[in-house]
């Protein structure tokens, strides 16, 4: 669900970079990968947490019915789930995950920071959503569900939309801001820290993610969302987004150098 820093970009300890060496921006698409095996991480990395996702809650609803023990079994292997995912796969493809992760990083690469063109945007977010669709059919297969049934589980409520607004807005910020403060490194802990502590702390369990979204739905089950909810599920996650970025824009605005002070 975020963007990482390509492994062996960052020095060892005490050493020494050129400086006539380019070093890939924080954020920024690991270079020289080739899109097809980045377009296969995005995919299989969606797939995956879809089936983390889908799978727990399967298994919590058939060993215990009580719902507090539910969500706690979901949310807990969700955060190991997806905490792996972004460590194995972010040296690949930046370990997005998310549709709304992706156009976020093609706007600020169009307004000069890193981030994907609009090529790679029209590869990874077809590859993420199919990734999810499958995740969703993989899950249902490995617990002997359906393996595509619609889901019943209304989420078009306002304060459900309201909390995927606050739940991605917090997510983008989170993301984008460690890329601001080049601790991109701590990604794999961070965002699967947050996402953990969201499913409890907004009321719509925090899906952040339209790619996800999608992928619940075809699953009838504890994780599942109805289609008719969708819609307005990825609106507010888009709004949420843009949110997410002006939180940005505003809280790690860089300070302008005053040239006109004399140096110590």
């Amino acid at each position: 669900m975020t963007a990482t820093e390509p492994v062996g970009t960052a020095p060892a300890a005490g050493s020494v970079i050129a400086a006539d060496v380019p070093q890939p921006a924080p954020g920024a698409t690991p270079p020289r990968t080739p899109l097809i095996a980045r377009a296969a991480a995005e995919l299989v990395g969606a797939a995956a947490l879809v089936a983390v996702v889908v799978g727990s809650g399967i298994q919590a609803t058939e060993l215990t019915q009580d719902v507090g023990l539910q969500l706690l079994a979901n949310s807990t292997a969700t955060v190991f789930g997806l905490g792996v995912l972004i460590a194995l796969l972010g040296p690949v493809s930046g370990a997005h995950f998310n549709p709304a992760v992706t156009l976020a990083e093609w706007w600020t690469a169009r307004r000069g920071g890193a981030g994907v063109d609009a090529r790679e945007l029209a590869v990874y977010v077809p590859s993420q959503i199919v990734g999810a669709i499958a995740g969703a059919i993989l899950a249902d297969a490995m617990f002997g569900e359906p393996l595509v049934k619609w889901s019943t589980h209304d989420r078009s409520a306002g304060n459900l939309l309201l909390a995927e607004v606050v739940a991605t807005a917090g997510l983008i910020m989170l993301i984008f801001g460690l890329a601001k403060t080049d601790r991109l490194r701590f990604a794999p802990v961070a965002v699967a820290s947050y996402i953990g502590a969201a499913y409890w702390f907004t009321s719509s369990t925090s899906f952040a993610n339209p790619a996800v979204t999608i992928g619940r739905a075809f699953t009838d089950t504890f994780a599942g969302i109805a289609p008719a909810s969708v819609p307005g599920f990825i609106g507010a996650q888009l709004a949420g987004a843009v949110v997410g970025l002006a939180l940005v824009a505003v809280i790690f605005m860089q300070g302008q150098k005053d040239s006109g002070q004399p140096s110590a």
